[in-house]
């Protein structure tokens, strides 16, 4: 309905009409069956040449429609537009339609016949005249759909936020300090303190939390988003120790593992920047760059 140029392509999935769950009108058909000519009717009373194919993915919901091109010329869209708002007044007031035609049917008997299957005209008070909103109420998606997954928050305010609750947990008391054994070594790595998400929230600036509440699931997206730094398990934030997480696997064939080496180190540690101890592992063990010299 948006113009006469529009295409569609649709994979119909769950079961719902224009206002709610989508009703079963016949018994002979599967669910599914009747739901896909639900949505094949649709488009036959949009005016378009609905097609329609199986694709070749791993889902049991693989039947999909596709209309590229219009049953009526574009001298006529307006009469069309006003049948369209019939229709779907009719499915909002009188959910009897049981129309039992396939894909195949031309425009014309198709959309006569359930205008007509449908019952009468819809009441005055729900008339609605072409070009209006179809549902009272309704409102549709911008045209660009806004990232919030804190994806898109500005790279420094991202820094401060992580540099702040890092620090938050190390200087925690008690601190948690892991010996690192390897080559001998006996000196402490300071793993800090684990703490709620709502403890770190209440030592955070206020504006930092606002700023970060528009965003979706906010500090702890955030903090997940940082899993280089962080791991968030059972609504509390540790720092992450690199030495206690599983090695890659090595049942990759060689020269898989050659490559996915070459290209490894692509950022920089942020424990050998940041971490008053360091990275807890040595340069050739870490998956991050110690220093720019070793960035690829």
């Amino acid at each position: 309905r948006s113009s006469y140029s529009c295409c569609y392509f649709v994979l119909p999935c769950c079961f719902f009409d224009f206002h709610g769950k989508y009703s079963r009108r016949q018994s002979k058909k599967t669910q599914y069956r009747e739901y896909l000519d639900f949505v094949a009717q649709v488009g036959f009373v949009c005016g378009f040449h609905v097609e329609e194919d199986c694709l070749r993915i791993p889902s049991t919901k693989r039947v999909s429609f596709i209309g590229k091109s219009r049953t009526y010329p574009a001298a006529e869209r307006a009469l069309i537009d006003k049948q369209i708002t019939e229709f779907i007044n009719s499915h909002r007031t009188c959910a009897v339609a049981t129309c039992d035609r396939r894909v195949g049917f031309n425009h014309e008997d198709h959309c006569g016949g359930l205008c007509k299957e449908a019952g009468s005209e819809p009441p005055e008070d729900e008339t609605e005249t072409a070009g209006t909103i179809w549902i009272p109420g309704f409102q549709p998606r911008e045209k660009v759909e806004q990232v919030r997954n804190c994806a898109s928050l500005p790279r420094d305010f991202v820094d401060e936020v992580v540099l702040n609750v890092a620090n938050l947990l190390l200087n925690a008391a008690p601190q948690k300090s892991c010996s690192d054994k390897q080559g001998g070594n006996m000196n402490t790595w300071n793993q800090g303190e684990s703490l709620s998400l709502r403890e770190v929230a209440e030592h955070l600036d206020k504006e930092i939390l606002k700023k970060l509440k528009s965003e979706y699931g906010g500090l702890q997206t955030l903090l997940k988003n940082n899993h280089q730094v962080f791991k968030v398990l059972d609504g509390r934030v540790h720092i992450r120790d690199w030495r206690k997480e599983k090695p890659r696997s090595k049942t990759k064939p060689e020269v898989k593992r050659r490559l996915s080496a070459e290209a490894f180190k692509t950022r920089l540690c942020w424990f050998f920047i940041h971490h008053p101890d360091g990275c807890s592992l040595p340069s050739e063990a870490c998956p991050y760059a110690h220093g720019t010299e070793e960035l690829r």
